[in-house]
């Protein structure tokens, strides 16, 4: 292992990436416009294909593209995807449409809490850890749900459940006290997609002979899922790791390069690495949210060369990420730890 460095200021570090940070439309829209034929190819499939099994398969599919068509709404919702401001939030709206995400409501989420506060407790709310005693001041019934999220087998549940529907559809004056009227016309929009989505599928069952509920399954429901389980993996992944350090105060918090020390680059082998329009090369994307996601896994390696002993590099196996959920299931902000849910130490 190489010998940590000292980290520079991000200012220094974002100079290094200068040359990368270029925006291309044309290559841009050109990845949106294929990821929308993909989607329409897939959804189709799963409306038209004669076998049960491969409208399933359609189905699973067509959520992964979901998942493809996100990624680019998230760079275009980080203004990186073109140069161009207005066609940036005109895409990014565009292409969130199948995942019914609000565009307006990811923005605050994301680009000011999530990036502007990582994993800095009771900012970042995205797979924040309980303490021990915060954990065990939770209703039993939310301590069980508690250990279902961090069991490994339900980031749908929790991404559908904690992001989606509390903070992003509709969110309540508790968790989103600011109320401006493009939140409520972004939840509208999807809304009304949702129902337009509904309404052809049953259309689409009548005029193909088929059951309204069967096709709702295979073309509406299991996509969603699908595209729930991969963002809930994703951002889990990302920021959950036993070298990935919490923070409960914020001068700690700054001390610790935290657009460095608290993102895990993820390598893949197969091409899914690329099939995922290169988000698992998130230390690049945290450290210069500009970086075009057709940038970063360039940008990723300049880091990683400049940077030795500093970012958390993991291969993926479904051994490591089960080991990292029995690990990661409270944590310590004193001792700065992960825990299980008894507080025994675990990292």
């Amino acid at each position: 292992m190489h010998q940590a460095t000292v980290i520079p200021h991000r200012k220094i570090i974002r100079e290094w990436l200068a040359p990368i940070v270029t925006k291309n439309t044309a290559y841009a829209i050109c990845l949106v416009v294929m990821d929308l034929l993909l989607f329409g190819l897939a959804f189709s499939a799963a409306v038209l294909l004669a076998q049960p099994a491969l409208q399933v398969l359609a189905g699973i599919v067509t959520g992964l593209v979901i998942g493809r068509l996100f990624i680019l709404g998230h760079d275009a919702c980080h203004q990186s995807l073109t140069p161009h401001r207005r066609l940036n939030r005109w895409l990014g709206r565009l292409v969130f449409l199948p995942s019914l995400t609000p565009y307006s409501l990811w923005d605050v989420g994301h680009n000011v809490v999530h990036h502007g506060y990582t994993n800095l407790k009771d900012f970042d709310f995205v797979w924040q850890p309980y303490s021990l005693d915060a954990y065990r001041r939770l209703p039993a019934w939310r301590r069980v749900l508690e250990q279902v999220y961090r069991s490994g087998w339900a980031p749908w549940l929790y991404y559908g459940l904690e992001i989606w529907f509390k903070r992003m559809y509709f969110p309540s004056k508790k968790l989103m006290p600011t109320r401006r009227g493009i939140f409520t016309a972004d939840c509208l929009l999807v809304t009304g997609v949702a129902m337009a989505w509904v309404t052809a599928l049953v259309y689409a069952a009548y005029t193909t002979g088929q059951s309204p509920w069967w096709l709702l399954s295979v073309g509406f429901l299991l996509p969603l899922l699908v595209w729930n389980a991969l963002i809930g993996f994703v951002v889990y992944v990302h920021h959950t790791h036993t070298r990935v350090a919490w923070y409960a105060q914020k001068k700690d918090w700054s001390a610790a390069s935290p657009f460095v020390s608290t993102t895990v680059h993820l390598t893949f082998g197969a091409g899914i690495g690329n099939a995922l329009h290169h988000i698992m090369e998130h230390t690049a994307h945290h450290v210069d949210m500009g970086v075009p996601l057709y940038r970063l896994k360039q940008a990723q390696a300049l880091l990683e060369a400049k940077l030795p002993g500093h970012i958390v590099i993991q291969p993926f196996s479904w051994a490591w990420y089960f080991e990292t959920a029995r690990r990661c299931k409270l944590y310590d902000f004193e001792q700065q730890c992960w825990t299980d849910f008894a507080g025994q130490r675990t990292s």
